[in-house]
């Protein structure tokens, strides 16, 4: 049984931290390819900072932020963005995930890897993100209470 904190001072204390939660991750996902951190850390950032609404205010205030039924179709999205940028290298005539490879136009090579590293690891951190809170959903469905 999982059940929101009863405690005025918890849910309050969570609601004012979540947005910095989330806008630190959204952080460590833009400067992944130039510092430690990534799509990976970024996307586990933004998933805790749900799961810890979803614990603290319970599951239907936590839905006005991200409902229960997007995740597994998040999780997809973030594949998806992963795998186009992977296929758009390719149609650009390099390799798979070869960056500098991507079909934009004016953009010299250099400048397409960071641009090509930047959307992996926004899709990476989409899938985790949403795959974490797909799996507590899924895990505490019908034991919810608030």
């Amino acid at each position: 049984m999982v059940q929101k904190s009863n405690s005025i001072i918890v849910a309050l204390v969570s609601r004012f931290m979540v947005p910095f939660i989330q806008l630190f991750a959204m952080y460590v996902i833009a400067h992944g390819h130039y510092s430690p951190g990534g799509g990976f850390q970024g996307g586990a950032l933004l998933g805790a900072s749900i799961l810890l609404l979803r614990l603290t205010v319970g599951e239907q205030p936590s839905n006005l932020v991200f409902h229960t039924r997007y995740g597994t179709q998040m999780s997809g999205f973030g594949v998806f963005i992963y795998a186009a940028v992977g296929v758009a290298a390719m149609i650009g005539g390099g390799l798979y995930l070869d960056y500098a490879n991507l079909p934009i136009a004016g953009i010299e090579p250099a400048k397409l890897r960071s641009l090509g590293i930047l959307f992996v690891e926004i899709g990476v951190g989409i899938g985790v993100m949403a795959t974490m809170i797909a799996i507590f959903d899924d895990l505490a469905r019908g034991h919810f209470h608030d």
